[in-house]
Parts: structure tokens; sequence; C-alpha cells
């Protein structure tokens, strides 16, 4: 067995919350699920262009609580992310540090430990939900090992900006962290919900979240996920959604940061008239390894999905992205569009990119796309012929590819933070 599955195998023993909620067998079940099945290898064609290679040899231990962070630091990382706001240190709910004052009536927002603690089986439903196998290690491995998360449920219009922030310090060592989530939004609510996954100092470990989001007819939400984790850190995420009639989800991913990160949005469109937008910037620097998987599913008629992914790889880095949209029987009338645009930096960059469409259904507007190149040497030479030197210029141009994506976010504060981290991550790729 690899020294990474041991080191789950371990922290599960640890387990504080372990048979919370009568979750003791479910979780001893995913355990030795993970533990059977190993890890996936190039065979598997979820995990062709992303090795885990250098991963199993590595063990994660689980952070102590509560995290030994420099108070005046921490304080400093979170000066510009307003209030409400909940955050986590090294997978641990930091309760002087969140602020959840004031929270609209038909808010309920808490840390998954205190539902673990007080709630019933039926309220931690989340952590019970079965994954296929060994193409799902990470999410089958938090189904096992998570005893932290945030649970939101909106029961109606909010007009709130909830911010989440996840940070990783140095201090925890090799820490592994499994964090769930449930976002649930029931008819006619509405939310805006921003991640922030941040680092304190060179943070080597390993974060693992599982997202859940339930929207209800007529239901919207706004889902801004910036990754700016340390180079060094592994990161896999999993976000699976669900939309009801005429519900409205509205997503940008940033992925800046990590040096192996993967993120899965898989995303049923259940409910007629149902919409998606989602996009995202892929940016890989160094050796960064970069992997975003999309599996959007039409089942009802009349619904839709715009995704437009941005990606770019300069010096070793690689991105891959797998665009998968499948349009069922029965779903007449939906609308399918996706577009994933690529630039190649360097000669030893390289990005692996598969747009997939299954269309089972008549009367469907659908289109995919996908390119990979280089900066238009015309607009470069344009720049240049203006006086702008070659690496400002150069500069100019990848910069515009990537902020229309984050242009399209709608609160101002927000769309600050963003840019001011799309603009370090451009600066480290010498953009």
């Amino acid at each position: 067995m690899s020294a990474l599955l041991d080191s789950f195998a371990a922290a599960f023993e640890t387990l504080a919350a372990r048979d919370a909620a009568g979750l003791g067998e479910s979780r001893r079940t995913s355990l030795d699920s993970v533990l059977q099945d190993g890890l996936p290898g190039p065979r598997s064609e979820a995990w062709k262009y992303t090795s885990l290679r250098a991963l199993e040899r590595r063990s994660f231990v689980t952070a102590p609580a509560p995290p030994s962070v420099d108070a005046d630091v921490l304080a400093k990382l979170l000066q510009a992310i307003p209030s409400p706001r909940m955050v986590f240190v090294d997978g641990h709910f930091d309760a002087g540090n969140s602020s959840l004052d004031g929270l609209p009536e038909g808010l309920d927002v808490q840390p998954l430990s205190r539902v673990l603690r007080d709630g019933t089986t039926r309220d931690a439903n989340i952590l019970q939900r079965r994954y296929a196998g060994a193409d799902e290690l990470f999410a089958v491995a938090n189904a096992a090992l998570a005893e932290e998360g945030v649970v939101v449920r909106a029961d109606r219009d909010t007009a709130t900006i909830l911010h989440l922030v996840f940070v990783a310090s140095a201090t925890a060592g090799d820490a592994g962290v499994h964090l769930r989530h449930l976002v649930d939004l029931r008819n006619d609510a509405s939310l805006s919900l921003v991640e922030h996954h941040l680092a304190l100092g060179d943070d080597r470990g390993l974060a693992n979240h599982v997202g859940h989001v339930h929207l209800g007819q007529r239901a919207r939400l706004a889902h801004v996920r910036l990754q700016d984790a340390a180079a060094g850190a592994s990161l896999f995420a999993r976000t699976d959604a669900v939309l009801a009639r005429d519900a409205d989800y509205r997503r940008t991913d940033l992925e800046l940061g990590g040096a192996l990160s993967r993120h899965e949005l898989n995303v049923r469109l259940e409910g007629e008239g149902a919409k998606l937008q989602a996009d995202g910037v892929l940016l890989a620097d160094g050796r960064r390894h970069v992997d975003t998987r999309l599996g959007i599913e039409h089942i009802a008629r009349d619904t839709t999905c715009t995704l437009g992914w941005r990606g770019i790889a300069g010096q070793r880095g690689r991105v891959v992205f797998h665009g998968g949209i499948e349009i069922r029987a029965g779903a007449d009338g939906s609308e399918a569009n996706l577009s994933n645009k690529n630039l190649l930096l360097s000669a030893n960059a390289e990005i692996d990119t598969q747009p997939v469409l299954e269309i089972h259904a008549d009367e469907v507007k659908a289109a995919h796309g996908a390119t990979v190149g280089q900066l238009d040497a015309n607009a470069l030479f344009y720049l240049r012929s203006r006086g702008l030197p070659e690496p400002e210029a150069r500069a100019l141009l990848t910069g515009a590819f990537c902020r229309e994506v984050v242009a399209r976010i709608d609160d101002a504060t927000t769309r600050a933070i963003c840019e001011a981290a799309l603009e370090r991550a451009l600066a480290r790729l010498g953009a």
C-alpha cells in the first residue's frame, strides 16, 4: 500500500468525530473502499493526464487544533476579506477570525463540526453519499475523513455575500485536511458565495474539499472560487450541483496556486429552464500542474449552459482541461456552449484539452471548441511598433487574455480581490 493511503488509514483511527451522527459504519465502508481500490493510474481515462505517482510516496498528518499560526500575520492575510465570513485554518474552524453577525433572516450558516455534534443523521446525509470507486478516490476518502466544513441553508432572497476562507499554514507540516460543504438554497432563495483558498508560508500539505450545491426552483447562486494556495501544496476539490426548474447558477473558478491541483465540477440541470454559466482561469507556471474536469448533464428540456475557460501555461507548467457536456434524451430545446482557449508561453509547457459533447435529444443548440496557441504575433508587433518593449507587450496581451473572466464578477470588492490575485500570478509567470 502507498504511504498516502497508509496516512489516510492512520488519520481515520484518530478521527474525533468518526462515529458522530451515526456515521461510523458508513465512514468505515468508505475507508475500506479507498484502501481496496488504491490510487487511480494512467489506465484510468479520468486520470490519464494527471499522475499521482509523486503524491503516493508522501504521508499527511492531521493538523493539531487550535493551529499554531501567528495571529498578526493571519489578520493581515484576512484584512481584505469582508464579513460575513467563516475562516478555517489547517482544516479547523477559527471562530475568532470568523464573523457571522448580521446574517439576514432566512440564512443559516454553520460549521460542519457543529452539525455533527448537535445534528441528526439526516443533517449529516452529505457524508453518506456513495461514489463509484477508484476514479473518485478523493471523494471517497473525504466521506471517510471529513469532520469539518460549511453547511449553508437559505430559504429566501438574502442579497448577501458570504465569504468562506480556507487557510493552510506551513506550521502544520505535511498536513492533510478533508472538508465537506453543503449549500442548499430553497425555492426563490438567492446568495453570493466566495471561496478563498489561501496560504501562510510555504505550505506543502494536502487539501481535499467536496461540495454539494442544491438549488431549488428559481433559486440563484453566484459562486466565486479563488484558489491561491502555496507553490508546494496539493489540492483536490469536487463540486456536485443539482439545479431545479428555472434555477440560475453562476460560477467563476480561478486556479492560480498549488503544485498539483484538480477540480471537478459536475452539474445536473434537472429542472426545465435551469441555467448554468461557469467561467474559469487555469494558470500553470513553474512546474505547476492544474487539472479541471467538467461534467455537465442536461436532464430537462430548455436548459442552458455557457462555459468559458481560459488556460495559460508557461515555463514547465501543465494545464489539463476536460469539458464534458451530455444532453440527455428528452432535454429538447437545450442550449450548450463550451469555449476553452489556451495560451502556451513556453516550449517546455504543456496543455491538454478535451471538449466532449454528447447529444441524445432533438432540437438542441450545442457548440464546443478548444484552441491552443501562442500570443498573436500581429498584436505583439503592433504594440512594439508603438514603442512598448517586448516584455511589456507580452504581459499586456497575456493579461488581457484572462482578465475578461474576472471582469464578469459582479461584486466590486470580490472582483478587486480576484484581480489582485491574478496580477500576482501573472507576475510569477513573467507576464
